[in-house]
């Protein structure tokens, strides 16, 4: 008795499913995955050094938050926290002079959107020198 033996079959890849899950990964991941937001305020952000930088005498604007969220530009006391206050007061202490660096003070326990409120504020009247004042750490503090 002769048996035939099994007919040998070209197998077959059916790419249609692979296609489709190939293109929902693609979709899951460009929904997924986060844009960087380009700040419209840019910052200088201060480092610190051992050696203090040589002190330069240029006009600017120093804008001080106390712990309350009490304001201060070139140390007068702004009436309020409010920013057509802070914006009133920038415009009359700079006049048309957008290039005068603004150096930001705030106070380690200032809540973050009196923070917020003065770089807005500085952003959207057209400042681009803004900086964050620090202070040097103290040896051995972590």
């Amino acid at each position: 008795m002769k048996l035939s033996g099994a007919t040998h079959e070209e197998p077959e890849i059916n790419l249609t499913s692979l296609i489709d899950v190939v293109f929902l990964l693609l979709i899951f991941f460009m929904v997924s995955t986060t844009f960087e937001r380009q700040a419209a305020l840019k910052i200088d952000l201060p480092e610190a050094s051992v050696e203090p930088a040589p002190e330069v005498e240029v006009t600017r604007l120093e804008l001080i938050i106390d712990a309350e969220g009490r304001m201060y530009l070139n140390d007068r006391r702004l009436v309020d926290s409010e920013p057509r206050t802070v914006r009133a007061a920038l415009l009359e202490a700079a006049g048309d002079d957008r290039s005068l660096p603004v150096v930001l003070r705030a106070d380690a326990n200032t809540p973050h959107h009196f923070v917020v409120t003065a770089m807005d504020v500085t952003g959207q009247l057209g400042f681009t020198r803004l900086s964050i004042a620090t202070e040097k750490a103290e040896d051995g503090a972590e």
